[in-house]
């Protein structure tokens, strides 16, 4: 079974939790703040795997989730970081973020790895909120949640030649006669639905790749028929091998053939148009081929005269070394297909830039009797603080003081005892306090 598209949910692992912790030790009196901080969470990576040919894998198994952070310990021990999750793909995967169609990476290269999920970092514990004016704080940090997003994988097929044709042409054929490759072969259309690969030696200390690709047909650029699935293969190849019957075994024109197959070519990936093409005219042991092979050399010099048109037969393997010659040369011709550079990949880099100012804006709602106030940075916070102490709130009054929140509420009428919601949390107003 051949897969070659996939949708997948990542999660890179939570924070732990930073410790609120004192020194207890003999002798050692008014001990300080001893709590560790918690450990980083794990990160899904995407490494790319040259033993796997197909995403079938990830049929089974769609969640990948890291593990999460340890969390802080008393005498001030770090809890440990989590291993990173390691996802293999084969080579030729596109990674594409579902929600902003962002392209993450494209994983050409044995070992090449991308992080697409990065784990939280780890809260910190209180000692390291200790100041001369507070130096036994009782605050911590809860761990940092780890980053998710759903993916869409696509796997485009690596070969430097690639079989193009209507179905039933012949392609399947001359991939088993040119190469080791088995491809299934039957005279009935789509009997090749996946995509075959096969090493071809041409002699001389020269090799490339080809690949049989499945048949195509007219509307296959909107997906009909195998339509995308073929497609999308199309893009990876460096050259075009269009293969066409020469004898119009099933009453089709040969050059109709080719018109349409490049035409669907062209709506799916203009691009494509201008990719280096050789015309495969197959089937020429058949008794009309050669009276159509040159009526088709007169119809295709009107519109692209400088398409090299091949006589070949799989069956007799006449003309098949010249195609590969020729088609060797075209290779050695043109430069290797250009990789999309990974946004992230992993890599032993530091980066520098300006610290991005906070955005401490805010809103204010009225909600019956209630006030609802809305932030990211107060959201960011609450998450992060553990606010299970009378210090962690007084630190969160203090900064939504500085934010002017306080200000805004008593514009808007809140009073001693006014109920003050901030996500899933109440507090009373009070006027004159430094907490709500």
């Amino acid at each position: 079974m051949f897969v070659d598209k996939a949708k997948i949910f990542v999660r890179g692992g939570d924070g732990g939790d930073g410790l609120v912790a004192f020194r207890r030790e003999k002798y050692v009196p008014d001990g300080g703040p001893a709590g560790g901080d918690g450990g980083k969470g794990g990160s899904v990576i995407f490494k790319v795997d040259e033993g796997l040919r197909t995403l079938i894998d990830f049929r089974y198994q769609r969640h990948f989730k890291a593990k999460r952070g340890e969390k802080g310990r008393n005498k001030n021990q770090h809890g440990a970081g989590s291993e990173d999750m390691i996802v293999r793909i084969p080579p030729g995967t596109l990674i594409i973020d579902e929600d902003t169609e962002e392209v993450l990476g494209d994983m050409t290269r044995q070992g090449q790895q991308l992080v697409v999920a990065k784990g939280g970092r780890g809260g910190r514990g209180n000692s390291r909120f200790a100041t001369p004016k507070n130096p036994a704080p009782e605050l911590a940090e809860n761990g940092e949640e780890g980053q998710e997003r759903y993916i869409i994988l696509e796997l485009k097929v690596m070969a430097d030649v690639g079989l193009v044709g209507f179905p039933s042409v012949g392609k399947s054929t001359l991939l088993s006669v040119v190469s080791a490759a088995t491809p299934k072969i039957g005279a009935y259309h789509f009997t090749t639905i996946t995509p075959n690969l096969g090493v071809v030696d041409v002699g001389e200390g020269r090799s490339f790749v080809m690949a049989d690709l499945p048949g195509l047909i007219e509307g296959a650029h909107e997906g009909v028929g195998l339509g995308h699935e073929f497609l999308r293969h199309v893009e990876r190849t460096r050259v075009i091998v269009h293969v066409v019957d020469m004898s119009g075994s099933e009453g089709r024109d040969p050059f109709d053939d080719w018109v349409k197959i490049n035409e669907e070519v062209k709506l799916y990936n203009a691009d494509l148009e201008n990719r280096p093409q050789l015309v495969a005219a197959n089937k020429m042991d058949m008794p009309e081929s050669a009276e159509n092979l040159e009526k088709f050399k007169e119809q295709l010099a009107k519109i692209r005269p400088e398409l090299e048109i091949l006589p070949i037969s799989s069956l007799t393997r006449e003309g098949i070394q010249e195609l590969l010659y020729r088609t060797a040369d075209l290779l050695d011709q043109i430069p290797d297909a250009p990789v999309i550079e990974e946004v992230n990949e992993v890599e032993e880099r530091k980066i520098y830039k300006l610290k991005e100012k906070e955005d401490n804006s805010f809103t204010v709602k009225r909600d019956n009797e209630a006030f609802v106030v809305e932030s990211v940075a107060i959201d960011r916070m609450m998450k992060r603080m553990q606010l299970n102490t009378h210090e962690a709130i007084l630190k969160l009054a203090r900064t939504m003081r500085y934010m002017g929140v306080d200000d805004e509420l008593r514009k808007r009428g809140a009073k001693d005892g006014t109920i003050v919601r901030i996500g899933e949390f109440e507090f009373e107003f009070v006027e004159g306090s430094s907490y709500y």
